[in-house]
């Protein structure tokens, strides 16, 4: 079975750099996905989420670090690399401040986009590898996601596919705020069916049950009222 490539989408108001993108890109072996604007390139992420973002600052609708806030809201590690002719440092830093990986600014050699591009895909797959390599231990349950398993005092703890994927992006991000938006997504795609919070709040509860000492009280699974939720860490001595 061929996998699918990766996808980068393009957020470039500039329709000759759009074109010299997805050559270069797609020469790479990237799959492109092109938007002229902010709102679209953001529509563009929600409705597949991308291995790549490649960002234009200067947007004929939005800011481009208002992009990058609402990628990060979404996702924590999905490389951000900003194409812009704004060479000034106050932009590069908060471009950088705000969850961009890399900035190249225009004009710029092809090459040399290639390299950081090919950069950052390398450190998020290392980032991914790290986390699901190391089987996490908090409050007395072992979350493996290589393995797919999960354990509380010693037994394996048996969880529904729904369950699992929100303990696993919790685990991915163990400590972080996690939004209800990404953890929707995540079930849902961009698309959410009714009632999907609903639905959600029913799997964070089934998984207080099978994994907290005290459902009710629950030390593992933390609740941030109306925003999302946390994986707690391990508490001193653990």
């Amino acid at each position: 079975m061929r996998l699918p490539r990766p996808l980068a989408v393009v957020i470039e108001d500039d329709p000759k750099l759009r074109r010299l993108l997805r050559g270069t890109l797609g020469d790479a072996g990237l799959e492109v996905c092109e938007a002229d604007c902010g709102q679209a390139g953001l529509q563009a992420a929600a409705a597949r989420p991308p291995d790549l973002v490649v960002l234009d600052l200067g947007l004929p609708d939005l800011d481009g670090v208002e992009v990058i806030r609402a990628l990060r809201r979404w996702w924590l590690a999905r490389p951000i690399i900003v194409l812009s002719g704004r060479e000034d440092e106050a932009a590069k830093v908060a471009a950088l401040e705000q969850g961009a990986d890399d900035y190249v600014t225009k004009p710029y050699a092809p090459a040399e986009l290639m390299a950081r591009v090919r950069a950052a895909l390398r450190r998020a797959a290392r980032t991914r590898e790290s986390q699901d390599d190391a089987p996490l231990e908090l409050h007395g349950v072992r979350i493996d996601l290589r393995a797919r398993e999960v354990w509380r005092a010693g037994r394996a703890v048996s969880l529904t596919q729904n369950e699992y994927r929100v303990l696993a992006l919790l685990a991915r991000n163990a400590g972080l705020l996690v939004s209800n938006e990404s953890l929707i997504r995540e079930l849902w795609g961009p698309e959410p069916r009714a009632g999907s919070r609903q639905y959600l709040r029913s799997y964070v509860s089934a998984l207080r049950h099978k994994l907290e000492d005290d459902a009710a009280r629950p030390k593992l699974i933390l609740t941030e009222t109306a925003v999302g939720y946390r994986l707690a860490p391990a508490p001193p001595g653990q």
